[in-house]
């Protein structure tokens, strides 16, 4: 089935609007990429519009931590996920998106950005082991 990020076909009331034109290839949508922890990285790129990309990270297990305390990044391994508010199951698959606790060789990490998007896993120090 094809995503779409277009006008809805029925209003609120149930009424069906009048078709004015067809789809357009900047409405497309795209399945999720559910970034997993796992040893061999993979990374996709993806045009949108105006001939931009978008790098999706499909594989990985290191991230860049920022320990706040001293204010510098790492690069560390990923170890497992542990929580993952965006889906209770996201957890138990290990599947990272923004807003997922890791555990890291430094500790503890919540991810900030979004890796089906960004390309990379930044994170912030939450406790250290």
């Amino acid at each position: 089935m094809v995503i779409w990020h277009a006008e809805r076909k029925r209003k609120v009331s149930g009424s069906k609007y009048k078709k004015l034109r067809d789809k357009r290839k900047r409405e497309l949508g795209r399945n999720p990429a559910h970034t997993k922890v796992d040893e061999k990285r993979k990374v996709v790129k993806v045009r949108t519009q105006g001939a931009n990309e978008k790098i999706k990270v499909l594989r990985t297990n290191v991230a860049n931590v920022l320990n706040p305390k001293t204010n510098k990044y790492r690069k560390v391994k990923i170890l497992k996920v542990l929580e993952n508010k965006a889906n209770r199951h996201f957890a138990r698959r290990s599947i990272i998106t923004k807003g997922a606790i890791i555990e890291t060789e430094a500790g503890k990490a919540k991810v900030t950005n979004r890796p089906g998007q960004d390309g990379t896993i930044n994170a912030v120090l939450i406790s250290n082991s």
